[in-house]
């Protein structure tokens, strides 16, 4: 199937579009997720055991409490080995870290980042390291599957969806697979307020975008929500506007797109201040360098 095709194919009815993420935006599931999902099987997978606790701790900072929190988990990956590898106590207790050199390259061959993709890039690029990581990604999946499950989208996110969908066409835009996203909003039945649950299968965060909504809509139209620099960087190559769900004041965000938010965005009172304020609180809960190497 060509998933693509379903966003090209999307027709506008509405003369707003929204995207929104769903991980850590919607749902408080990214705590959840990587804690008791990703973490653990990157320490089984790589046998970082006698190190678990720095792995954890650097894992933890990367995909949650830093400007790198929602990257694709491929990317995560990445970025948590070499930051182990840099750290003095790592490097004393002499664990081998895994090769990360196979996986940068699927990440930057233009292959879909998603375990279909890296599927697609090992046919011709074969390594003990790519299968590894399609291992632990398997094993990731698995683990959410059996793990993740009664977790309530915050209060004022369903309340918002509920509203906007009156006003905007609206698109789950997450770098997560599509079977966990249908999964989690089927059961709790706010798929009906969005139009089309978009996944990795179905390209980047920036090309949901670009595909469903860019030039289908007037400039100041096009609004993506999420909880993560990555979604604010989406939105801003499309020309997007973008409105942060903040880190550990989900709900209280919400509540303020639900109240203010969403009819700044339908008068055309959300760019300029609005949305610089918003961004300015934003980023400031998410460093760019670990507190270890300050």
């Amino acid at each position: 199937m060509d998933y693509k095709e379903i966003l090209k194919n999307l027709k506008k009815e509405k003369d707003y579009f929204i995207g929104v993420d769903s991980d850590g935006c919607v749902f408080p599931t990214m705590e959840l997720k990587h804690k008791e999902c990703f973490i653990p099987n990157i320490i089984k997978y790589y046998n970082l055991q006698s190190i678990s606790s720095y792995a954890r701790e650097v894992a933890e900072w990367v995909n949650l409490y830093s400007i790198y929190r929602g990257t694709n988990r491929f990317i995560a990956l990445v970025k948590t080995i070499e930051l182990l590898s840099k750290r003095k106590e790592v490097l004393e207790s002499g664990v081998n870290l895994p090769n990360i050199e196979p996986l940068k390259k699927f990440i930057e061959s233009g292959y879909p980042l998603s375990n279909s993709g890296l599927k697609e890039f090992m046919k011709e690029n074969s390594s003990s390291e790519l299968e590894l990581a399609l291992q632990w990604s398997e094993a990731v999946n698995k683990t959410v599957a059996d793990m993740v499950h009664g977790v309530k989208p915050f209060p004022f996110a369903r309340k918002s969806l509920e509203k906007m969908s009156n006003k905007a066409d609206i698109l789950v835009v997450s770098a997560t697979p599509l079977e966990a996203l249908e999964k989690e909003w089927r059961e709790h039945n706010i798929e009906k307020f969005v139009k089309v649950i978009a996944g990795q299968e179905m390209g980047s965060k920036k090309e949901h975008l670009e595909i469903s909504a860019k030039g289908k809509y007037d400039n100041g139209k096009i609004l993506m929500i999420g909880d993560a620099p990555g979604d604010h960087k989406s939105a801003k190559a499309v020309g997007a506007l973008f409105f942060p769900i903040n880190p550990g004041s989900e709900n209280k965000s919400w509540e303020n797109f639900y109240n203010e938010g969403l009819d700044r965005f339908l008068n055309g009172t959300f760019d300029g201040e609005y949305q610089e304020r918003l961004l300015e609180d934003f980023y400031k809960l998410l460093p760019e360098i670990p507190y270890w190497e300050k």
